[in-house]
């Protein structure tokens, strides 16, 4: 390949990666938008999703995995526990330690969030694009896929 096209295609690389960038900031906007709408912070959301995602944790392991200090993630905890969407447990081997973990209502309330999201999407499609243009959206979604497996 010559140094022209060699330019060419990074460039070309390059708005396409910009573009996919601020689309899918977009998507993610809107997806949002369509959730239960509420008052946390994007911090007391991550906690979350990690309480989720890997179980109950103390306070001190959350804040390092979030990179937060120990009295920030204090905070956020103190928020969610008001709102009824963590609890704290003393830890089995270390009762200095409080375990967190997601309450029922919790979990209900990210299923409703998720389910709602994926209502909305699959509407939009359904209404948005043709059964043509859907095919090209899923060999798109194939194409994501590879983008991001290691």
């Amino acid at each position: 390949m010559n140094t022209a096209s060699g330019r060419a295609g990074s460039a070309r690389a390059s708005a396409l990666a910009e573009e996919l960038r601020l689309l899918i900031g977009k998507l993610k906007r809107r997806l949002r938008e369509q959730g239960e709408r509420d008052d946390l912070s994007p911090s007391q959301v991550a906690v979350l999703l990690r309480l989720e995602r890997h179980g109950p944790a103390t306070v001190s392991s959350l804040a390092r995995s979030e990179g937060m200090r120990p009295q920030s993630m204090s905070s956020a905890i103190a928020v969610l526990e008001a709102a009824g969407l963590v609890r704290g447990a003393p830890d089995p081997q270390d009762g200095r330690q409080t375990i967190m973990s997601l309450t029922d209502a919790c979990r209900e309330r990210l299923r409703a969030s998720r389910a709602a999201r994926q209502d909305w999407l699959s509407r939009t499609i359904t209404a948005q694009l043709s059964p043509k243009e859907q095919d090209e959206l899923a060999a798109a979604v194939g194409l994501l896929k590879r983008l991001i497996d290691d």
